[in-house]
This record gives C-alpha cells, sequence and structure tokens, in this order.
C-alpha cells in the first residue's frame, strides 16, 4: 500500500518541534514534563491576557482584605524565592512578575496565570475563613505557576491538535464510518486523558501548595479542613469526569503529604534536597 505524504508531513513537523523543545523536569517535584511553546511567549500572552481582565474587572473596595492578599502572596511567593536560590533554580522564576489581586466577585474561585499573576475572588474568603486558610488557597495556585502547569497545558493542547491531524490524514482513504469511529475514540481517548491529566497537576498543586504555605510560616495542617469545607460547597460526582479531584479523594491525598509539608516549617532550606515526585 502507498502511503501519503501528508501524513508523513505532519509527523515530521511533531518530529521537529518535539526535537526542538524537549522534555523538561517540575523545579521541586522533579516530575518530566513536555513544554512545546517557549516560556517567553507563554509569559507575554499571560501578562496581556491578565492585564485584560485587571482592566475589566471590578477590583476589591474592602481595603483589610485586599492587604490580606497582598501579605499571603508577598510571604509564599517570597519563601518559594529564597527556596529556590538555595537550590540553584532561581532561573525557573527569573521572569516572573508576581501580583495579586483581590476580585469584587461572589464565585467562589482563584486562578493563577503563568509568571506570577493570581487572582482571588472574595467569594472564597468566607471558606478560606482565616489568614492560614487563604495560605492554602495561594499557595496552591503559586505552585501552578511554579510548576509551569500552564505552559504544560498549553503543549498539550498542541499535541491534541497535531494527533488529530495525523490521524485525520491516515484515514483519509478510510470509509465514513471507520472515519466516524476513529474520530469518536480519538476524541473520548483525548478527553479522558485530559480530564486526568488536569487531575493529577491539581494533585501536585496541592502537594507544592502545602510546602509553600509551610516554608512561608502558615501552618499546612489547616488545608484539609479547608478543602473539606470546599467539597461542601461543590456538587459531587465522578472523579473519571472531572478536572478536579472530588473532595474526599483530595483530603486524604493533603493528609498524606502533610508529615512532609511540615517538615518544611521554618527550615533554611540549605541542606533541603528536591522533592521526590509521588501520587
Amino acid at each position: 500500500m502507498q502511503l501519503s505524504m501528508k501524513p508523513l508531513k505532519y509527523l515530521l513537523l511533531f518530529a521537529i518541534v518535539f526535537a526542538s523543545t524537549g522534555c523538561s523536569v517540575v523545579a521541586l517535584t522533579g516530575r518530566k514534563q513536555l513544554l512545546l511553546v517557549p516560556e517567553t511567549q507563554i509569559l507575554a500572552m499571560s501578562a496581556q491576557s491578565y492585564t485584560e481582565f485587571i482592566n475589566q474587572a471590578a477590583l476589591s473596595t474592602d481595603k483589610a482584605n485586599s492587604e490580606m492578599v497582598q501579605r499571603v502572596g508577598s510571604r509564599i511567593s517570597q519563601a518559594v524565592q529564597t527556596y529556590m536560590q538555595s537550590q540553584g533554580l532561581e532561573a525557573q522564576i527569573a521572569d516572573y512578575k508576581w501580583e495579586y489581586n483581590l476580585v469584587k466577585s461572589q464565585e467562589v474561585n482563584a486562578f493563577c496565570m503563568p509568571g506570577g499573576k493570581i487572582v482571588v475572588y472574595e467569594g472564597i474568603l468566607p471558606v478560606t475563613q482565616t489568614e492560614t486558610g487563604l495560605a492554602v488557597v495561594i499557595g496552591h495556585e503559586i505552585a501552578h505557576a511554579v510548576a509551569r502547569h500552564g505552559s504544560e497545558r498549553v503543549s498539550q493542547q498542541l499535541m491534541l491538535a497535531v494527533g488529530g491531524a495525523v490521524i485525520s490524514a491516515f484515514s483519509d482513504k478510510a470509509s465514513e464510518d471507520a472515519k466516524a469511529v476513529i474520530g469518536m475514540l480519538y476524541g473520548l481517548g483525548g478527553t479522558m486523558g485530559t480530564l486526568k491529566y488536569s487531575r493529577n497537576r491539581e494533585y501536585e498543586a496541592d502537594r507544592m501548595g502545602l510546602i509553600f504555605m509551610s516554608m512561608a510560616g502558615y501552618d499546612p495542617s489547616q488545608a484539609a479542613a479547608f478543602w473539606q469545607r470546599m467539597s461542601e460547597g461543590s456538587s459531587s460526582g465522578f472523579e473519571f469526569l472531572s478536572t478536579h479531584p472530588v473532595g474526599a479523594n483530595r483530603v486524604k491525598y493533603i493528609q498524606k503529604c502533610l508529615p512532609e509539608a511540615l517538615g518544611y516549617s521554618g527550615s533554611n532550606f540549605k541542606n533541603v534536597k528536591t522533592i521526590h515526585y509521588i501520587f
């Protein structure tokens, strides 16, 4: 059977991209990750999106809570920078420009953009309850930034797009029914893989976030109670159909990671080794 040059072209393009980027390693956990887009480009896009969001958002007028968000964010990011420097990893976050804003919204949420752009919604404060509870949230979001989960997400979508193009090219001569089945299976496999990938990154951010807040002098043992409160306000369902772990599994995982996090409390990091990645 003669093979069309079209799929070969896609495969060659993917090979070139993969070879030019290769694998990276999460700074604190040692987990290998694939980053297909240059970090400079990711940070530039993130800064632009963040500026557009902030220009349109209604920032909180609550002075005390806004200052608390700034205080917690600064303490944790400073501790992270100290740790990274102690490990010779400061280049990993050298271009980060940390920002923390409290947004006037009842949405129970917070998010982080690559490069250290963190937004906390007022609606999550009744769940955090205390400054330590807020440190759980911000530590988790800072972990997403340091682990470059946003960059990984972009790379994952790029790989799915290339994979879809390759499959489409190879199935050009297949019947319409066969094409439909191939497309359905690829779409289902890609979706399920993406969901599991997202949950794993959430677990990774949970673990790193515990350590980060401990580094900053906050008590990580308060994290389980926060996530328990979060789970009480959310709908339960099948974890494999979700981008986030279900509350009970999350609390169990946090309790498993707690002894490690407590070991970083008050540490000067001089003799601390790279965190070993576990689930």
